[in-house]
């Protein structure tokens, strides 16, 4: 099945786009760690079965130099030992803020508080926005058919800050 649309191939999508493209330079910059993004990134994407975005993610985790067992058990962090308690906080998040229809008061009290624990209010701005971007670049990616496979690590820059 091929990609149904190119979002960037009209005048209006690819302006769309560079906007959409500014807030995730944002989140970058900020003092969120580099592995904390990617984690909640291929969570929500595995949540949001957005093959495009969980090979993204699952590649510039392995060419930071992430160890194969901790990309390869994102999707079943809470079944593990390998990832530290913000780490386990944010995946939390990141779970609770993709399945808000299915959370039914969406972030629980206890997930923002493990949060709170273990990022100062700018990590926080970015990890909410951090979810917020990745649901809304995973929708755009499943609406079009855009398939996973291809993605070259580091496509975007990301891998060495």
């Amino acid at each position: 099945m091929d990609s149904r649309f190119d979002l960037n191939s009209s005048e209006l999508g690819a302006k769309l786009g560079k906007r959409f493209a500014g807030v995730s330079v944002a989140i970058k910059e900020s003092a969120l760690p580099k592995l904390t993004r990617e984690l909640v990134s291929l969570r929500a994407s595995q949540l949001n079965g957005c093959g495009f975005c969980v090979d993204a993610h699952a590649k510039d985790l392995a060419a930071a130099g992430e160890p194969a067992v901790r990309v390869n058990l994102v999707a079943a962090w809470r079944e593990t030992g390998v990832f530290t308690e913000a780490e386990r906080a944010a995946l939390a998040l990141a779970e609770e803020g993709s399945r808000i229809a299915d959370a039914h008061r969406g972030v629980s009290d206890e997930t923002w508080e493990r949060v709170r624990k273990h990022y100062d209010d700018d990590q926080v701005a970015a990890l909410v926005y951090l979810v917020a971007m990745i649901n809304a670049a995973n929708r755009l990616l499943v609406i079009t058919r855009t398939k996973g496979g291809s993605y070259a690590a580091d496509a975007f820059g990301d891998v060495a800050d």
